[in-house]
């Protein structure tokens, strides 16, 4: 790992083995918010093709697409695409051109995924493909894998999908065990690839970058431009930091952040959000996941009474009766189980009624920063922009964002991008000044996040520019009259 060390340091970074986290990235300078900590093209990666959408397997664009005439599974938008891939989907195209159509819709992203890693490995042993100090077979292998901590059912599965990779690569010297560790691997440290709004394309491999740890208080965000991973600062960080960034959703309890990292990368974070004394994580919990008080005027929160009959507001100590909840949250399951199933078939006048219920009813039971209500929410604001309901869409944008600003430091990518919707959504509408705000929010935020240079980021500053010079003749309009 000398030529990797080598090259972090011309970064002003270095790789430490910790205790308890193992190796981790840290700092040997200062880094500034919105400043470029490190960068990585993906060791490799695949778009998530679907049935609805496919991608290219290049550049994940989704329009002029070709399907590979001889493998049937990759797709591409143009011959400059197609030919900067053909090293390896040479080999990955023989490969899968021997399936028979059963087997071919058993080749899902994880499956090609895997394929491809072994065939850029082995492209690389034989120097077909160049390997350089960050882009190099012994980063992977030295990726934890976690395989001890796995579950038996979950071990089954991975065999069973290394049999089939076994299968289609048909190389000798391939074994079910080695390729099953690979998944195991995958699991672990493989990153959705998103746009610049966050919607996911597909999933990459970025073993560098694999190397930073995580935090609920992450002092660096992990974005993609096309499917370059680049981690940026979100706050100072000093020389000798380690750096940090979020591995899942950070909105939610300590508890429900501690149980969706234990299931999916198996360890405890103990991040200063984290280690919190009871009182505080129960209050945490009894805001974002319980419910609300009687008191429409009060804000307070409801903890079980200790014989278990009721719920009492910890604010102003009204009562409400567990029977009472208990026949609100059984009409909420019903409704919200009714709003997915419209949502599935793409009934979006029916969808939107059902989840309109369910936000009432919602707004009884759970509390204003709750975060079930908050998603309701969100796939309202959603549904209302699918079907052009301007004024219902801005309405519900705002409710989220103020929320958005209780569970998210001030520099977070979703905050920024909640902004950004509401400065488009008051444009459309009219409110020419209310948009320059939020298009101004929006850019102090994602200028960080996201950096300037990108195409995302000029439309937004452009969007900003001509929204400010329609507020000023407006407002010079006014004066006139």
């Amino acid at each position: 790992m000398e030529g990797l060390q080598n090259a972090l340091n011309d970064r002003g970074l270095t790789v430490t083995i910790l205790p308890e986290k193992g190796r981790s990235l840290f700092t040997t300078r200062n880094f500034h918010p919105g400043e470029e900590i490190i960068s990585q093209e993906p060791y490799v990666c695949v778009p998530n093709n679907s049935t609805v959408e496919s991608r290219c397997d290049r550049c994940f664009a989704s329009i002029n697409l070709k399907k590979c005439s001889a493998c049937k599974v990759a797709w591409y938008c143009s011959s400059m695409c197609q030919k900067s891939e053909w090293k390896l989907h040479r080999l990955e195209c023989d490969a899968l051109a021997r399936l028979d159509k059963d087997r071919h819709k058993s080749v899902t992203p994880s499956i090609r995924l895997i394929i491809k890693l072994f065939i850029r490995r082995k492209l690389q042993s034989e120097k077909v493909i160049p390997t350089t100090a960050t882009d190099n077979y012994k980063l992977v292998e030295a990726l934890i894998d976690h395989m001890s901590g796995i579950d038996e059912k979950q071990l089954v599965l991975y065999a069973q999908m290394g049999t089939l990779v076994n299968f289609i690569l048909q190389w000798p010297e391939m074994n079910v065990k080695e390729i099953a560790r690979h998944f195991s691997k995958l699991a672990c440290n493989a990153h959705t690839i998103c746009d610049s709004e966050l919607r996911p394309l597909g999933t990459g491999l970025y073993p560098v970058i694999s190397i930073i740890n995580h935090s609920c208080l992450a002092n660096a965000v992990l974005v993609f431009e096309g499917r370059s991973a680049v981690v940026r600062a979100v706050q100072h960080i000093p020389a000798g930091a380690e750096v940090s960034i979020s591995y899942i959703e950070t909105a939610g309890s300590t508890m429900t952040r501690q149980k969706a990292l234990k299931e999916n990368y198996l360890f405890t974070c103990t991040c200063s959000r984290c280690v919190k004394d009871q009182e505080d994580e129960i209050k945490e919990s009894a805001i974002l996941e319980g419910y609300r008080c009687k008191n429409d005027q009060c804000d307070g929160f409801l903890l079980r009474n200790s014989d278990d009959t009721g719920f009492t507001c910890q604010q102003c100590g009204l009562v409400r009766n567990k029977e009472e909840i208990k026949n609100i949250a059984s009409q909420i399951k019903s409704i919200s189980d009714e709003a997915s199933t419209s949502m599935f078939h793409q009934n979006c006048g029916e969808a939107l009624f059902m989840y309109e219920k369910l936000e009432e009813l919602q707004k009884i039971l759970c509390h204003p920063c709750s975060i079930s209500l908050m998603q309701t929410r969100e796939k309202l604001l959603k549904i209302s922009m699918e079907l052009e309901n301007w004024t219902k869409a801005l309405l519900y944008c705002k409710l989220t964002i103020s929320v958005y600003q209780k569970l998210y430091p001030g520099i977070h990518p979703l905050l920024g991008l909640q902004f950004y919707t509401c400065g488009k959504l008051e444009w459309l509408l009219g409110y020419t000044e209310d948009a320059v705000k939020s298009y101004t929010k929006a850019f102090d935020i994602l200028r960080i996040t996201h950096g300037t240079n990108s195409s995302f980021m000029k439309d937004l500053l452009l969007k900003l520019e001509e929204a400010r010079a329609e507020a000023s003749y407006k407002h010079s309009s006014m004066e006139d009259e």
